[in-house]
């Protein structure tokens, strides 16, 4: 079913969690089989290394490897990086996901394996809440997922059990055209993707992912949920 798939990584001051995330990349790219893929980095604003890393990483790859990085001067959000990503995607399939590999790379071809994308869907969610995901995360992350998801479903009407699991896969065609409409650049993308599927009527399929929490994250604790809670009042007026 996949031909071809770009994998995109958005990156923000992610020094710390890089290596370990080349290894798995280059792990993956030695043992994918059946498809071709092209991976884009996108340095959203990183005060840090990141991107002298992710460049010095591209040097050292086989060239047959297509590799890229993409820099943005100042950091937009997670939703603004994946933007300008899937604009330059060139392969049939768009995968996001997250460079702390939360979700591993294999786990497109699990998916595969036990036939889980259908000819007749174009966009599948991850989620963690999926009856046969396997989850590993700490009690604050719980809780917190847990109230967001009740606000999501409360304020926007939305049913779609984890909106916010980075791995997610497109179709090229649709994921061009619904990232083209996303004017939020922050955490509340997600929910303005759904909405955008939703009024184009194109159904999300949800798929068990097996995840894991990661240390070093750049997610504020204090900050970050408020910035959600926000975003979501702010969709609520845009879209209602």
């Amino acid at each position: 079913m996949i031909k071809s798939l770009s994998i995109i990584f958005p990156v923000f001051n992610e020094e710390l969690r890089l290596n370990s995330s080349f290894d798995h990349i280059k792990s993956f790219l030695r043992k994918r089989k059946n498809f071709k893929t092209e991976i884009i980095f996108v340095d959203d604003g990183s005060q840090d290394n990141s991107y002298k890393m992710i460049k010095n990483f591209i040097l050292g790859q086989n060239k047959k490897n297509k590799i890229r990085v993409l820099r943005l001067k100042k950091n937009l959000g997670k939703g603004g990086a994946l933007k300008l990503a899937v604009k330059k995607a060139s392969y049939d399939w768009i995968l996001t996901t997250d460079v702390d590999m939360s979700v591993s790379l294999f786990q497109i071809m699990e998916w595969l394996k036990k036939k889980f994308l259908n000819k007749k869907y174009f966009v599948y969610f991850g989620s963690r809440t999926h009856k046969r995901s396997i989850v590993k995360k700490n009690f604050f992350r719980n809780i917190l997922g847990f109230i967001m998801r009740f606000l999501i479903s409360l304020v926007l009407n939305i049913n779609i059990k984890d909106t916010q699991c980075g791995f997610k896969l497109y179709k090229k065609k649709i994921a061009k055209i619904i990232f083209a409409k996303i004017k939020n650049n922050g955490f509340d993308h997600d929910l303005e993707i759904v909405l955008q599927l939703k009024l184009k009527k194109i159904k999300i399929v949800e798929l068990p992912v097996r995840w894991i929490h990661k240390e070093n994250s750049s997610l504020n604790v204090l900050l970050d949920p408020i910035k959600m809670f926000l975003g979501i009042l702010r969709i609520r007026i845009r879209y209602f």
